[in-house]
């Protein structure tokens, strides 16, 4: 059989490609800081209790950084996602709406 006549052969190349496989690169998200905010009017134990439920802090480090709140006017509960952050805040701000407290939580890039 003449080169002419090979089935398998389209354009004269045929079994001389290369594969190959390139990785994707992939970057880590950006991670965000959910902060909460000192006022003079939310008790300090429910922002412990904040600390705890919404942010998974044993009592003495949820007590540590309500304190750290509570001196400093700021401190930070977490780092997170930009969508587990921003969910975070926004459960945070709903439940002291409902609990009738000023408590503010907001989150910053790192």
């Amino acid at each position: 059989m003449s080169d002419e006549q090979r089935p398998d052969d389209d354009d004269g190349d045929a079994g001389t490609g290369v594969v190959t496989r390139t990785k994707p690169k992939t970057k880590k998200p950006s991670l965000y800081k959910v902060l909460l905010l000192n006022d003079d009017y939310t008790p300090m134990e429910f922002v412990v209790h904040i600390l705890e439920r919404f942010f998974n802090k044993g009592p003495e480090e949820a007590m540590k950084i309500m304190l750290h709140v509570h001196q400093h006017g700021v401190g930070v509960c977490g780092l997170y996602t930009y969508e587990v952050a921003e969910t975070k805040v926004t459960q945070v701000m709903d439940f002291a709406r409902q609990h009738q407290h000023p408590l503010q939580c907001t989150m910053e890039r790192e």
